[in-house]
């Protein structure tokens, strides 16, 4: 009899245990994800043991912000570091240098000169190819160290730049039309005619897509020769351009949205409300990043659909995003900073 009731008890006891521990997961985990913006000390956050061990270190909103030059406009990383254009303030193009930072911890590696007004930046696998757009030129500096290779013209303006594989793509505002140089050696394959003052681009594998500010449109080129595939409407200023593996995304600037478009045909699969003056875009494997220059925020969006996810905010007239593979980063023009979310 006292066996059976030993037992009893045992079981009992065992239960009101596994309560106690759900009861704590639970109620432990609301207040993990809450993060606690109170458990702020001096800007670092404190963990308590149960946000440690829910791997819960810091609430999903948290952002760095790290000192770069004057008039940030674009970002790319490199593998391992981000490279930020320094434009100069109030669009005056009186910028001259680029920055470098290691992605892991913001930690600046270098500043290098890079024309007299730097603003796109792409990477080719080994070297930074930086925009001038007061040079009307186009920069290649090795990414190991920062050291130039050597400059190459383009079209008047160049404004963006992006890599296909082999070659360098630059958007030359003033004369509507974008370059193609070999990234090897800087060889000019081609000057090809776009819409009016074009912006941003993207490859999507095949071909380049180039936003047309005042075109109100995107253009498809194909890469292997510069042919173009067609003209799609998209919103008002569109800006900047990204591929997220089967459609492209558009900020539309005036618009205050994005427009997404399959990459096969163009077709239009809709527009999607974002924040104040979308800017910069970046797509992370799962979602879209749009920079609101106007919001001096983020906005977060399911690239399958367009749901809103989340809107972040950053510092003031965030322009260039980029994606590390594990963290965003935004170019804040007018704060002189990046921000890494």
């Amino acid at each position: 009899m006292l066996k059976r009731l030993f037992k009893g008890l045992g079981l009992l006891a065992t239960l009101v245990v596994i309560a106690a521990t759900l009861t704590m997961f639970f109620n432990g985990s609301s207040a993990a994800q809450q993060g606690a913006p109170e458990n702020v000390v001096s800007g670092v956050f404190t963990r308590n043991p149960l946000q440690v061990a829910l791997l819960q270190w810091y609430p999903a909103n948290l952002t760095s912000t790290f000192a770069v030059g004057v008039g940030p406009s674009e970002v790319a990383f490199d593998g391992a570091n981000i490279w930020v254009t320094n434009t100069g303030i109030d669009n005056s193009n009186s910028g001259s240098t680029v920055t470098k930072i290691r992605a892991n911890d913001g930690t600046v590696l270098g500043t290098f000169a890079s024309g007299a007004a730097p603003a796109g930046v792409a990477f080719d696998g080994a070297n930074i190819w930086v925009t001038d757009y007061a040079g009307n030129a186009a920069t290649k500096l090795r990414a190991t160290d920062g050291a130039m290779l050597g400059t190459f013209a383009t079209g008047s303006g160049p404004g963006w730049a992006v890599f296909d594989g082999a070659n360098i793509w630059t958007s030359n505002y003033l004369t509507s039309n974008v370059t193609k140089l070999r990234a090897s050696d800087g060889a000019a394959l081609g000057t090809f005619a776009v819409g009016p003052n074009p912006s941003g681009m993207a490859f999507d594998g095949a071909n380049i897509w180039v936003g047309s500010t005042n075109g109100n449109s995107v253009t498809k080129l194909r890469a292997s020769d510069g042919a173009v595939l067609g003209t799609f409407a998209v919103g008002t200023l569109p800006y900047a351009v990204a591929f997220d593996g089967a459609n492209i995304w558009v900020t539309n600037f005036a618009s205050n949205s994005v427009t997404k478009l399959r990459g096969s045909d163009g077709v239009s699969l809709g527009s999607f409300a974002v924040g104040s003056g979308p800017y910069g875009v970046a797509f992370d494997g799962a979602y879209i990043w749009v920079a609101n220059y106007g919001g001096n925020n983020v906005t977060k969006l399911r690239a399958r659909d367009g749901t809103i996810l989340g809107t972040f905010a950053v510092g003031s007239g965030p322009r260039g995003v980029a994606f590390d593979g594990a963290n965003i980063w935004v170019a804040n023009h007018n704060s002189n900073t990046v921000s890494k979310l």
